[in-house]
């Protein structure tokens, strides 16, 4: 429904995309992918109007409404109801039943209505910011990392709710087993071009393996050809007898297309440095429990075994305490109960959300690696610094310039740099691209020591957790055996009534109603336009009767205290008539406007039968 025709976009000397071409047809949800910084974003931002190519044409249809939803929560009214209710149009403002259908399909109750929106979690945060999408009847969402600060149930509850939306979607995340749940088609930045498939991103990233190896044995074929005819141009071009011939191929030389070599983008490659141990047991936990107050207990008589080369994932919703178990377990905070005993041998290493503000503002990539290890030598720091993508003078560069996905590889760098067989890992795909999430889960894999993960990627769990600590209602439980396992025994508690509210969700693009709805919606503008112009005339009349008769009802009360009788009778008869003007005026104004409240109420009536 929108196509991009040759889209170029510099900034600077960076070229970012190159006569990009793209069209989205009806009913696609394409997955965007590429590297940081490849222009996923600006792509957007260019779709949106909010940043114009510096060549090339977008071609958008007449009446096409393309919406974003927004990742930052900010609220500004006291009453979900009245939040939601911001993104009405002003000859909607007065439909607030719209605004409630959409909140109730989205999962929200009729006592939910009059709540604060900031004393909602952050998955139900992101719920009024998409209602408030909703409203506006998109045909095509926008979506940039919209999986950002939410917990596995909300991302289990979006994922549905996206694949039942009837427009057309466009999905940038980082979460490769989100965007796959998701979309019908992949398209990828890829060397300054878009390159589209039918099908998830393990067959986009196949089909672009596959093409390279071809360009690469076709240049290969290429190369050989250009060297032979210019050995033949070098041996025969002085001959006379064969300098035509010679000539001949130089032209043939001049008229080929020369294939460029591919240039590849840096990837993250590394493993953890495993420490030797004779430990068995890496970690043994007995009915631990702990609470920042005695009535306020996050989790409760936790007891668990990690071995040598075992994954346990934490997982559940956002505020139940997952993060601050690994704390525990990493010893930054102290149990209330319980006892966390590990061999002599055990070394850990813990990546977590807050560690990044550790970092020294002034310190180089290089000196904060260095300073997790000080015995190693330069050349392996900077061998470190570039498994983690820092390279040459990029791995000079202070943190105070880095952005949150760098930083967060200046701090793997830091676990990388250390000897370590136990490793806490608090949400380390945040910040990570899906490549780079892609090398650090290889790395999970293959490390020989022990892990304990935070995470809301389905996907990770997926592929390194042997067990799970799972946070739900009542507390915290230890599940013995792997995720799908886990949703196959016990499953998520909200699942059911998830379905059942994407079932009753609001479906928005429904083509036919679509239509219905913009019939009556002329009908409607044409029967109160003239009722809506008499009701503005009639009071701004009456405003201007009411300011002259002020005025006169003013000087009446100083002619009575003189004696100029004439002019208190001709101002007593102007003041008498203005006073019937006004009265007779409202009572025809009052008429007017029920005739147009009427008919207002009618049309919504009917407008809503369609909803």
């Amino acid at each position: 429904m929108i196509q991009l025709v040759n889209i170029c976009k510099n900034f600077g000397k960076q070229e970012l995309f190159d006569n990009l071409n793209f069209k989205l047809n009806s009913g696609n949800r394409v997955g965007l992918v590429g590297r940081n910084g490849s222009g996923k974003s600006t792509l957007f931002k260019i779709i949106m109007g909010e940043e114009t190519p510096d060549s090339g044409d977008i071609i958008i249809p007449k009446n096409y409404k393309i919406g974003t939803l927004k990742q930052h929560l900010e609220f500004s009214e006291s009453t979900l109801r009245e939040e939601a209710a911001l993104a009405l149009t002003d000859e909607m403002k007065y439909d607030v039943y719209r605004v409630e259908k959409i909140l109730f399909g989205l999962g929200f109750t009729q006592e939910d209505l009059d709540k604060d929106p900031l004393s909602f979690s952050g998955g139900y945060q992101i719920r009024i910011n998409l209602a408030k999408l909703l409203v506006t009847e998109p045909n095509l969402l926008l979506l940039d990392e919209p999986t950002n600060y939410l917990d596995i149930v909300s991302l289990r509850w979006l994922k549905n709710f996206l694949r039942a939306f009837e427009g057309e979607g466009i999905l940038i995340t980082h979460n490769r087993d989100f965007m796959d749940g998701v979309c019908t088609h992949t398209i990828g930045i890829v060397r300054k071009q878009l390159n589209i498939i039918p099908g998830d991103t393990h067959k986009f990233y196949e089909r672009l393996s596959a093409d390279d190896e071809l360009y690469k044995k076709q240049k290969i074929a290429q190369d050989k050809k250009v060297k032979e005819l210019e050995e033949f141009i070098a041996k025969n071009k002085a001959r006379a007898s064969t300098a035509a011939l010679a000539q001949s191929k130089v032209k043939q030389l001049e008229k080929m297309d020369l294939m460029d070599d591919l240039f590849f983008d840096s990837t993250l490659e590394f493993n953890f440095n495993f420490k030797e141990t004779p430990a068995k047991i890496m970690l043994d936990v007995n009915n631990l429990s702990f609470g920042y107050t005695p009535q306020n207990i996050l989790f409760k008589d936790i007891s668990f075994n990690i071995k040598k080369g075992e994954c346990l994932g934490i997982i559940g919703k956002n505020g139940k305490g997952k993060s601050t178990l690994l704390n525990v377990l990493a010893r930054e905070l102290k149990p209330l109960n319980g006892e966390i005993n590990s061999h002599p041998s055990v070394e850990f290493a813990h990546f977590g959300q807050t560690n990044i503000a550790r970092l020294h503002p002034t310190a180089t990539v290089t000196d904060e690696i260095h300073s997790a290890n000080t015995k190693l030598s330069t050349q392996v720091i900077r061998s470190i610094c570039g498994a983690m993508m820092f390279s040459g003078d990029s791995a000079d560069k202070k943190v105070s310039l880095l952005s949150g996905g760098e930083k967060s590889r200046v701090m793997l760098g830091q676990i990388l740099a250390r000897e370590v067989n136990l490793l806490f890992l608090d949400e380390p795909t945040n910040h990570l691209d899906m490549d780079s999430i892609e090398a650090l889960t290889k790395a999970i894999q293959n490390f020989d020591g022990a892990v304990v993960i935070v995470t809301h990627s389905e996907e990770l769990l997926r592929r390194v957790c042997d067990r799970l600590i799972v946070f739900a209602k009542d507390g915290a439980e230890y599940f013995d055996g792997g995720y799908d396992l886990f949703l196959e025994k016990i499953g998520w508690e909200e699942q059911e009534e998830q379905e059942e509210q994407i079932k009753s969700a609001p479906k928005t693009n429904n083509k036919e109603n679509k239509k219905l709805k913009a019939g009556l919606i002329r009908e409607r503008n044409k029967a109160i336009s003239p009722l809506k112009k008499r009701v503005e005339k009639l009071e701004s009349c009456i405003m201007e009767t009411e300011e002259s008769l002020e005025l006169n009802h003013r000087e009446l009360i100083e002619v009575s205290n003189s004696a100029e009788s004439t002019r208190l009778m001709e101002l007593s008869k102007i003041v008498s008539a203005q006073e019937r003007e006004v009265e007779e005026s409202f009572e025809i104004l009052e008429s007017v406007q029920t005739e147009l409240d009427d008919i207002t109420q009618e049309y919504e009536r009917k407008l809503a039968e369609l909803d």
